[in-house]
């Protein structure tokens, strides 16, 4: 098993949604976040003063699946979630040693 972890932009979130749900994906967990890469944030200007917006407002998606739907949940962020532009985010793949769903007890793959 594997967890997935997708930083995209906001805007990006309901599109990636309906096409995770598209091919069968379960279960995700999604949180506001904020950050910078290479971008570095940008300067705005606010009631004439000049100011850095160093943290941008992203957002992460967050998977548990099996290895074999992995390269497919991959792509589908991949090709979903790109504009073309900077800052169209990352995605991590994280080994999962175990999973247990609290209600019932299962372990393993049947937990997810």
């Amino acid at each position: 098993m594997k967890k997935i972890e997708a930083i995209i932009k906001p805007f990006k979130l309901d599109e990636v949604k309906d096409a995770l749900n598209a091919i069968g994906v379960q279960g995700i967990t999604v949180a506001e976040v904020k950050g910078f890469g290479r971008q570095k944030g940008h300067t705005e200007l606010y009631r004439g003063a000049e100011y850095v917006v160093d943290f941008l407002p992203k957002v992460k998606i967050e998977i548990i699946a099996a290895d074999n739907l992995v390269p497919k949940i991959i792509e589908t962020i991949e090709t979903t979630a790109k504009t073309g532009r900077i800052g169209d985010g990352k995605i991590f793949i994280i080994p999962v040693e175990e999973v247990i769903r609290i209600r019932t007890g299962e372990r393993g793959e049947s937990a997810i």
